[in-house]
């Protein structure tokens, strides 16, 4: 049988940055594209139903991938998929950039969400596999959390600026050079990865199920707040869907070689890690769209002033993730998962109070600065915990598992917090939006909590064990390093 291939101890320092620059491009472009949306419809040709399609592409074929993508990860090598992730992002960016039809333009959207399914776990499982778990991760872990907080804020920045002044097309352009930039360096940073195990096959009928269950779940979920929850669309896509997820498991718990070994449901950690990714996404991910919705359609700034509105969030946010590697090695995971949850709640319901037809920008502050302080202690912790405990060759699908939960709360709670938003109200602009905008902080704010009961059950225990049956040390595990 042959090994994985080791992390060379001189490479860690290197090795974080690319990770972190890899995280640095995901953030960005999740929000580079929302400044430049009205630009995007105009141009080329989306009605107002169908401009939603420029986002939720991305994000049904994220979220319906990822388990498939961590998955091959663990069986293909982490190398070849980090490489091939970028690649796929490189490549799909470039193809949005040069787009005059709206199909072309969403179908590159879906490519880069497909991308990003194999590069999110790839990135985590590198991480879980080089830097020994407590201190060394949770440093490497507070690194990457802060590059994504800065590329989240810096991405509704770099979209106004480039909007502004070369067009919409290079908000996909500026991926390019990056992405494959990036990928290049990994052949050099990244040691290469060992021929596959032979007697690890692949899950066929795990994979397609997976991957068709979760996409139509995020599908439905996507389109209920436009086509409405009872339509025949929205319905069969999520009872389908389903469907699908529970043939996936049933699957699971008969193949010899499965997709997601059903076993790593016994892992406390990463099941509750599970949910609070849930809650996380679908509460402090949705801020960016109602802030920009606050900021543009209220109080009328442009793409350059909102992208300036952000910077104050991606300050605090680093101080956040490095703020969440201190608490981390002296509080341990469960009371920095609570006190980010927390102080984000209260961020919301600050925000919330502050939001008004006539208030100015700096009322916004103490709930911007709560709200990304809480962002980026809970972001690093709540990945921490979904590695905790997990053996080395299972890193790619139980990151995979997290970042599922993450998207798919991410879906569920911006559709219902734009209801919430909606609700009373047939107004798209101006002063009728502020009650609606209130309305949804304060619900996005006790949804939060739910997130902090789940984060109580979470313990720190004296030694976990991994989750293979046998917890001897293996030699076929790759060798872990303390970060540089």
């Amino acid at each position: 049988m042959s090994t994985p291939s080791r992390v060379r101890a001189q490479g860690t320092g290197p090795l974080l940055a690319l990770l972190a620059f890899a995280q640095f491009i995901s953030a960005i472009d999740y929000n580079i594209v929302y400044v430049a949306l009205p630009e995007i419809g105009r141009a080329v040709g989306f009605d107002a139903h169908s401009l939603q399609w420029v986002i939720s592409a991305y994000a049904v074929a994220f979220g319906g991938f990822l388990l498939l993508g961590g998955r091959a990860i663990d069986l293909l090598g982490r190398r070849r998929m980090f490489t091939t992730a970028l690649a796929l992002y490189g490549l799909s960016s470039l193809a949005g950039g040069l787009a005059t039809e709206p199909g072309v333009l969403v179908a590159a959207r879906a490519v880069q969400g497909l991308g990003g399914a194999l590069l999110l776990p790839a990135t985590l499982s590198l991480i879980a596999t080089s830097f020994e778990e407590g201190a060394a991760r949770n440093r490497a872990l507070a690194v990457w959390g802060g590059a994504g907080a800065v590329g989240l804020a810096l991405g509704s920045l770099l979209g106004g600026v480039l909007t502004q002044y070369l067009g919409w097309e290079s908000v996909f352009y500026v991926n390019v050079p990056l992405a494959l930039g990036a990928a290049a360096v990994a052949f050099t940073v990244i040691p290469a990865d060992a021929a596959r195990e032979r007697d690890r096959g692949f899950d066929l009928a795990g994979g397609l199920t997976a991957t068709a269950g979760f996409t139509a779940v995020v599908f439905g979920v996507v389109q209920g707040p436009e086509a409405g929850w009872t339509s025949a669309q929205t319905l069969v896509s999520l009872l389908a869907g389903l469907a699908l997820v529970g043939v996936f498991l049933a699957v699971e718990a008969r193949t010899a070689h499965p997709l997601m070994p059903l076993r790593l449901l016994r892992n406390r950690s990463l099941i509750a890690a599970m949910g609070i990714t849930f809650v996380f996404m679908g509460t402090f991910g949705a801020q960016y769209y109602f802030f920009t919705v606050y900021l543009q359609n209220v109080h009328g700034y442009g793409a350059m002033a909102t992208g300036l509105a952000f910077l104050p969030s991606a300050l605090t946010g680093l101080v956040g993730t490095k703020a969440s590697e201190w608490l981390l090695g002296r509080a341990g995971i469960r009371t920095t998962i609570v006190t980010g949850l927390l102080l984000g709640a209260a961020g919301m319901v600050a925000l919330a109070l502050a939001q008004s037809p006539t208030g100015g920008y700096a009322a916004l502050l103490p709930g911007v600065v709560l709200l990304s302080l809480g962002q980026g202690l809970a972001w690093t912790a709540m990945f921490a915990a979904a590695g905790t405990g997990v053996d080395a060759r299972h890193q790619g699908i139980a990151s995979a598992m997290a970042s599922t939960t993450q998207q798919i709360g991410g879906a569920v709670g911006l559709a219902v917090l734009i209801a919430v938003a909606g609700a009373g109200t047939d107004a798209s602009t101006g002063p009728a939006l502020v009650p609606g905008l209130r309305t949804a902080g304060f619900t996005a704010a006790a949804l939060t909590l739910l997130g902090v009961a789940i984060a109580l059950t979470l313990r720190r225990p004296a030694g976990t064990a991994p989750d293979d049956p046998a917890s001897a040390p293996d030699v076929r595990q790759p060798q872990r390093v303390n970060a540089a």
